[in-house]
């Protein structure tokens, strides 16, 4: 099992919530203060780094107008990374293609990542959140069709060599695609897609290409993973599916005692406590499959919303979308969750979110990759479970 650190670069310096709409989009930037800003940059960059000093593996995301993550470019954060850091994986999780208008792009800025890490770069791709369909200025209906097509796209452009081609899609039309530089890592860097979805899930299978789903908890994410298997052996690509094809990504926080635990992962539910957003922001029309809009019309909720109405750190390590504790508590935990759902080859462990200070989060990070990680790696040290 490979364990990579996340954190999604908040900035949770902001007014009492009941003075704003949202959280997202439309909260003015006049609460941002660039000095503060540019000191949660610096030492967002060094817990990285110190993630990596611990062995841990290093994963960016990137989000839009939003407090909740002020990262809205994460090929330039990787990009510093690549520079910086000298042995860990660079998973990017991800590109938001849906929302971009020239993959090619996005092809060219990986392709210089991977070359200037020397082969660590680990390419995630995502449709986007429903928040940023507005800033985006994107159409909402078919945004799923928008992001496949512009993988093919990315991946030919990856894997040809012999000079331009053209590319007619659905979506986008290039008449002389030929980036340089190509990938370092041939035919390409490990290719990653993110769904909480049974339906996204399977068809993300059937290309053989790793799954990451985050904060679905138990039933969901065997859900996820039960989905993807059925992809993968419909594809014909196997009986037995490699464990490093599945990922799981959720909040830890790791110490000596549970009570100190518990104070360190009272501050990580910030991450899901802190997501005031109206409806009209989070389920923008053709966004969500008209099945799920009647669900949602009948009453049924998003796993995390009753959970938001009253959340609580013991709550969270229940439905699996924390593991918190002693060293033996946090083990078991993800134990749990591993042997649960049939097996996952990464670890997407979120330990740093809102008001963690940096020390808490050093802290929680080196007790985790010191008495914890090792434990994970000689009882998963597979990559394949056969049979299931």
């Amino acid at each position: 099992m490979r364990v990579w650190h996340f954190t999604e670069t908040a900035y949770p310096y902001l007014p009492p919530e009941e003075d704003f709409e949202s959280i997202r989009i439309t909260l003015p930037n006049r609460y941002f203060d660039p000095v503060k800003g540019a000191e949660l940059y610096n030492r967002y960059l060094d817990e990285w780094l110190i993630a990596e000093d611990e062995g841990l593996d290093i994963i960016v995301n990137e989000h839009h107008q939003t407090a909740t993550c002020i990262d809205p470019a994460a090929p330039l954060i990787l990009s510093a990374l690549a520079r910086q850091s000298t042995k860990a994986r660079l998973l990017i999780l991800g590109n938001p293609l849906a929302n971009r208008k020239n993959p090619v792009r996005v092809a060219e800025e990986m392709a210089m990542i991977d070359v200037l890490s020397h082969g660590r770069l680990e390419v995630g791709f995502v449709r986007g959140v429903p928040y940023e369909v507005l800033p985006a200025n994107s159409n909402p209906a078919r945004m799923n069709e928008r992001m496949w097509e512009a993988i093919d796209l990315i991946n030919e452009a990856f894997t040809r060599h012999d000079g331009p081609f053209s590319f007619e899609g659905d979506f986008f039309h290039f008449r002389n695609v030929n980036i340089w530089p190509r990938p370092y890592q041939q035919p390409t860097p490990p290719i990653w897609v993110s769904s909480t979805s049974p339906g996204g899930a399977r068809k993300i299978g059937t290309y053989g290409y790793r799954l990451a789903t985050f904060l679905t908890g138990f039933d969901g994410t065997r859900k996820v993973y039960d989905s993807y298997r059925e992809g993968w052996r419909s594809a014909g690509l196997g009986d037995d599916i490699p464990t490093d094809r599945l990922s799981y990504s959720g909040m830890v926080y790791t110490a000596d005692t549970e009570e100190e635990a518990y104070a360190g992962a009272e501050k990580l539910l910030w991450y899901v406590t802190s997501n005031k957003v109206p409806a009209h922001l989070a389920n923008p029309p053709g966004y969500v499959p008209t099945a799920a809009n009647l669900q949602i019309m009948r009453g049924a909720e998003h796993p995390l919303k009753a959970f938001q109405q009253q959340p609580s750190v013991e709550k969270a390590i229940e439905k699996g979308i924390m593991f918190a504790g002693t060293p033996d508590q946090v083990y078991n935990q993800i134990k749990r969750m591993y042997d649960y759902v049939g097996g996952f080859g990464n670890f997407l462990m979120m330990g740093q979110a809102g008001f963690l200070e940096h020390d808490e989060t050093v802290a929680g990070i080196q007790k985790f990759a010191r008495e914890v990680y090792p434990r994970l790696q000689a009882d998963f040290p597979g990559t394949r479970i056969s049979g299931y």
